[in-house]
């Protein structure tokens, strides 16, 4: 693991995504909470927010961090599709993108479990980070590039 020792206290928070692609009746059942395990949606919330307080146990050489929030939201923005976007706060010497990563990723799968007898060729695509803010790299948001202390975009 890196000695993060030194490094400053700061506000941190990640944002990240995941996306469960399946057929548009399996999504519409998801959506709607008529599978037959039940609310995926609801368990997919919990999924996401356990599996963000376990990342230090699930990836090796992460640190265990005192996280102050977890959110996962979940969208149906495409009718074949799932967004799910789970939300991590922090005040830590280290950033939480990997616990937002964890926890998106836990909630995909989490559905894909409820939904597999339906639909077993489901897929599970485009896990990422979008945003991170605090640390003393600075802020980074997709498509923007890293922002460091200093203010310029640092390309990637």
């Amino acid at each position: 693991m890196i000695d993060v020792g030194g490094k400053p206290v700061t506000a941190r928070m990640a944002r990240a995504v995941a996306r469960l692609v399946a057929s548009a009746a399996t999504i519409e059942r998801v959506r709607l909470g008529t599978l037959e395990k039940g609310d995926a949606l609801a368990v997919a919330r919990v999924a996401g927010i356990m599996a963000a307080k376990q990342t230090s146990a699930i990836v090796p050489l992460c640190h265990p961090l005192p996280l102050d929030s977890v959110a996962v939201d979940i969208g149906f923005d495409d009718p074949t599709a799932i967004t799910i976007t789970a939300t991590v706060r922090a005040v830590a010497r280290t950033g939480v993108e990997m616990e937002a990563l964890v926890a998106a990723g836990a909630a995909a799968l989490a559905i894909y479990d409820m939904a597999k007898s339906l639909e077993p060729g489901m897929s599970i695509e485009g896990m990422r980070l979008e945003e991170k803010t605090g640390g003393t790299r600075g802020d980074w948001t997709r498509g923007e590039g890293r922002r460091n202390a200093a203010g310029p975009s640092v390309p990637r």
